[in-house]
């Protein structure tokens, strides 16, 4: 049991040390995007919660994967509620009626 823990969380800090030496290396323009589009992906933390339920036993077990499924859907939605706002961001807005009739004039 220790010898799995200490592998695990050697991989845990390892990925925490990595993911936080790519994260800062991303210019502040690319940052917004870069993230939008990393918390849809996230959907990949929902799979692994719903098969993670099928296994779990005890109260502990149950409020632990109803954590993780909240915080990934969170994720989720977050990142194609920012996604869609930086794309409306490059739409053309609409010309009035008024504005469209004096231009054929």
């Amino acid at each position: 049991m220790t010898g799995s823990f200490v592998g695990d969380m050697t991989i845990f800090i390892l990925a925490l040390l990595v993911g936080f030496e790519v994260i800062s290396k991303v210019p502040a323009t690319l940052h917004t995007p870069l993230m939008s589009g990393a918390n849809s992906i996230h959907g990949v933390v929902l799979v692994g919660v719903i098969i993670l339920a099928g296994y779990v036993h005890g109260v502990l077990g149950y409020v632990l994967t109803f954590i993780a499924a909240a915080f990934g859907a969170a994720n989720v939605v977050g990142g194609y509620a920012v996604t869609d706002r930086m794309l409306q961001m490059f739409r053309r807005r609409p010309v009035p009626a008024a504005a469209a009739k004096e231009d054929v004039k």
